[in-house]
């Protein structure tokens, strides 16, 4: 069975979603990135896992369910800490972030022994990516990768197939960074706590 990994920020004002702002404050950014954060760890929470581990920048909060291990990030790069998730995995791991509330169960259960691949690849609609399976995890196949940039995506999948691995890609979607991104997001989990906040800080970010 699998293990899932969930890399996040703790959803502190002035320190999650700075793109949000403006149309919102940083505060309402905070909320929505604590919603977001909120609906990513109730469908890890639902999905048949090994263990749930939050890999976390900041301090556990009332958002997070029973069953999950906190473990810091490390120091250094987004692709150092990463690999780093990766490396306290002795067996097949899928990593996701905290930017794609409408993710499901459904597309958070891999098995690689019964499709026969190594790797799953979650691409996102602004070139990076939003998940990241491993069924042998090696750290080495993330650091140097360059993140946040439109070919990260396309650089770490590239990175996989030099390995030799067998990929399956899952389907792409869409990260919550802006305002735009945040609309779409939420019409596409209309019963999700992130739409819910979004609908209730909409009138406010407006005015």
């Amino acid at each position: 069975m699998t293990t899932l990994l969930v890399i996040a920020k703790e959803p502190r004002p002035g320190r999650v979603k700075t793109r949000l702002t403006p149309p919102f404050t940083p505060e309402e950014a905070a909320v929505l990135a604590e919603a977001a954060l909120t609906d990513t760890l109730r469908a890890v929470a639902a999905t048949p896992a090994r263990r749930r581990v939050l890999v976390l920048d900041g301090e556990a909060g009332p958002w997070l369910p029973p069953g999950f291990d906190v473990v810091p990030q490390c120091a250094g790069g987004l692709d150092e800490r990463l690999a780093a998730a990766f490396a306290g995995c002795d067996g097949p791991a899928l990593l996701i972030g905290m930017d794609t509330p409408q993710v499901t169960p459904e597309l958070l259960t891999v098995d690689f022994e019964g499709y026969g691949y190594d790797a799953c690849f979650g691409p996102a609609e602004d070139g990076g990516f939003w998940a990241l399976g491993l069924a042998a995890p090696d750290p080495g196949l993330l650091r140097g990768v360059p993140m946040s940039t439109p070919v990260t995506g396309a650089v770490q999948r590239a990175r996989l197939v030099a390995a030799g691995l067998r990929v399956r890609d899952l389907p792409r979607l869409r990260d919550v960074d802006t305002a735009a991104d945040a609309e779409a997001v939420a019409a596409t989990a209309p019963h999700s706590r992130f739409a819910a906040e979004l609908s209730r800080l909409r009138p406010v970010a407006r005015r």
